[in-house]
């Protein structure tokens, strides 16, 4: 049974994303660009003149958007670092040093500007009363001053930076209780860091209330348990943990500047907000919330403060166009809620609103300012969720779509509507997805061969592999690397072991990366460049299996996660059934298996199991996860074992352990 499940994957939560680490790998030494080799190369001509042709196409002369993040700024540490208990570094905005000055040629000069805008942090305060930590983490937390405390808002994704930022607070603002935490939504960035501003002593004394969205529970522990691993190893490529911070590899996330490194935490709501509108007084402030699902979170919230007539938009308005779908992958979200909302709240506030503070990025002053950016951000997801529909029902494919579909000028000249997060292309094949799937109703697409069968089939007709290098590199000489990356992929493939062909793809999609506007599409790039040169890296990402997560999950979702796990085939073969009860919950389960399924049903005891077992549901998960073994628990009699031992063994046998270090870019 030990070994049925890996300690950490127990759980696996982040709903914008899992985190990274941001502590730079080795430096790469850095050859010639066209010379076939594992080493980083430099921006071509090609990506030069692609980078430079951006300055003249957006308007760069304004610079409104770095008045704005440098407002009220308050105090911050110039050379930010926090660190674990451990001494192991959780954040790190030193190693951003390097953005100063003009883009350099490897970065698009859109993405540079949303990075040195990035780069600013400290405590800055939005109104009296009002205050935001930004640059401590990916997202942004917020202190709203209540009679007597603080109200928190969204507590950032590790204990430590949101420790760190409270701390910056109290020594700038004066030492005051958290009396309240609100998370907008379920997403790891926004509530993980939950223990470094209050304790579970203290909610549950009833000293400080937390509010959520309705489902958040749910949605915070289970959106990536059932496919974790996978979310895990991708989100590495999303947000460049595997890259080194510099200008040829990780210079920002768009949404923020990285993700923390540190211990993430939970702890459960007191309130629950499932209508709109729902008025709500904390310690003497006055706040009506708006419940939001479906849109950038499964379960989300927005709110406004008469008091400041001030909005927090939650993530449904930011200073990028977000993601309906995310490149770690996640369920697709819809643009045509998302806009629904942002209409929704202009309906009810926006007569009287004076300003907009979000999760992310930096505040809007005043109602005209204010309110269109809400009525542009709102625009910016209904014109990709309708254009999507309308040229779907032309008969365009989602590639066709992505290619074609363009955003209008008065939408994509806002900075905060460009592609730094999600983008126009991948949104509106996510908006396909969303309401037809991933067929584009081709037949050819129903059945292909998979990637190494059909790779090699593509070598053969292509003249061989010495052939394709040679086409390649000559596509690649003149810019043509879309074609060269599609091509060559067939050859990595069929070939694995060909360097020549695994450097030529790497230099490919280097160029790529360096030429994206997106920082998701630049790591992703980068990271699989990294990779086809040097092969799998190891894990940097935070360890979510906290305890206070782990605790969260409910039982039935433990074992969903258990039948993900199981090997069907082999499974399908026994036949056992087994009976346990958690004594500390008073919860009967019986697990048995038909077809190379497994079910788990609650609270009918089975007639006659094959294995009984009585213990706390702690101790089963320390059992699963392999902190301890069944004869540490027997002989400390944590568990009373009934009916065949020789079962556990064959039940343990049956499921899979994850390993994250799979392959991505070759087979």
């Amino acid at each position: 049974m030990s070994n049925a499940i890996a300690a950490s994957r127990v759980v696996l939560i982040v709903a914008c994303l899992l985190a990274c680490s941001v502590e730079a790998p080795p430096k790469n030494v850095v050859s010639s660009p066209g010379e076939l080799s594992s080493e980083i190369k430099p921006a071509s001509e090609v990506t030069r003149l692609a980078n430079a042709a951006v300055l003249n196409r957006l308007p760069f002369g304004d610079e409104s958007d770095f008045e704005r993040a440098a407002r009220g700024f308050i105090a911050g540490p110039d050379a930010l670092v926090i660190r674990g208990d451990d001494g192991h570094v959780v954040w790190d905005m030193t190693a951003y040093d390097f953005i100063q000055g003009d883009a350099p040629d490897s970065v698009n000069p859109s993405l540079w500007r949303q990075a040195k805008l990035n780069d600013m942090h400290g405590l800055f305060e939005v109104v009296d009363g009002i205050y935001q930590v930004r640059g401590y983490d990916l997202s942004n937390i917020t202190f709203i001053r209540g009679e007597t405390g603080w109200i928190v808002v969204d507590p950032l994704i590790t204990v430590e930076s949101a420790k760190a930022a409270l701390d910056l607070v109290n020594q700038e603002l004066g030492i005051r209780p958290v009396v309240a935490v609100i998370y907008t939504h379920s997403h790891a960035d926004h509530f993980g860091g939950v223990r470094g501003v209050t304790t579970p002593e203290d909610v549950a004394a009833g000293r400080v209330r937390i509010l959520a969205p309705e489902g958040f529970s749910h949605h915070a522990v289970s959106e990536n348990v059932l496919a974790g691993n996978v979310m895990t190893r991708r989100a590495e490529y999303m947000f460049g943990g595997l890259l080194e911070a510099g200008p040829l590899g990780r210079v920002d996330a768009g949404l923020g500047k990285a993700t923390s490194n540190g211990r993430v935490s939970m702890i459960a709501p007191t309130d629950i907000i499932g209508e709109t509108p729902t008025p709500i007084a904390i310690d003497g402030v006055e706040m009506i919330f708006m419940y939001t699902p479906n849109a950038e979170a499964p379960a989300e919230m927005m709110f406004y403060l008469p008091q400041w007539k001030a909005f927090c938009p939650a993530e449904e308005a930011n200073a990028v166009f977000h993601n309906l779908y995310t490149l770690r992958g996640a369920q697709v979200r819809s643009g045509k809620d998302w806009a629904t909302w942002l209409e929704q709240a202009i309906q009810l506030f926006g007569a009287d609103m004076e300003l907009v503070f979000g999760s992310h990025h930096w505040p809007r002053w005043g109602r005209e300012e204010a309110v269109e950016y809400l009525a542009n951000q709102r625009d910016l997801y209904a014109f990709v969720h309708d254009q999507t529909l309308r040229l779907a029902n032309q008969g365009l494919t989602p590639r066709e779509i992505a290619d074609v579909l363009k955003l209008p000028e008065s939408l994509a000249q806002q900075w905060y509507n460009r592609d730094y997060y999600g983008t126009v292309r991948h949104n509106a094949k996510a908006t396909y997805q969303y309401y037809l799937g991933w067929f584009d109703g081709n037949p050819a697409h129903l059945s292909p061969l998979p990637p190494a069968e059909s790779g090699a089939r593509y070598v053969e007709w292509m003249g061989g592999a010495d052939a394709m290098i040679a086409r390649g590199r000559a596509a690649f000489a003149e810019g043509d690397y879309r074609w060269v990356a599609e091509a060559m992929n067939h050859l990595v493939f069929a070939q694995p072991e060909n360097e020549q062909a695994r450097w030529l793809q790497a230099d490919t999609l280097e160029q790529m990366g360096y030429q994206a506007e997106s920082g998701p599409w630049r790591n992703f790039y980068l990271s699989a460049a990294r990779e086809l040169r040097e092969g799998v890296l190891g894990e940097r990402t935070v360890n979510t299996a906290s305890a206070d997560v782990v605790a969260g999950m409910t039982s039935a979702m433990v074992f969903d996660f258990m039948s993900v796990r199981l090997k069907g085939l082999e499974a399908a073969d026994e036949d056992m059934i087994l009976e346990i009860r958690f004594t500390d919950r008073d919860e009967l389960w019986v697990l048995d298996f038909q077809n190379g399924v497994l079910h788990a049903r609650e609270g009918v005891p089975a007639p006659d199991p094959d294995l009984g077992l009585e213990m706390t549901r702690a101790d089963f998960l320390a059992l699963l996860s392999g902190a301890v073994g069944m004869p540490g628990l027997l002989a400390g009699g944590r568990v009373d074992l009934s009916g065949n031992p020789l079962v556990l063994a064959t039940f343990g046998g049956l499921f899979d352990r994850f390993e994250r270090g799979f392959e991505i870019i070759r087979p």
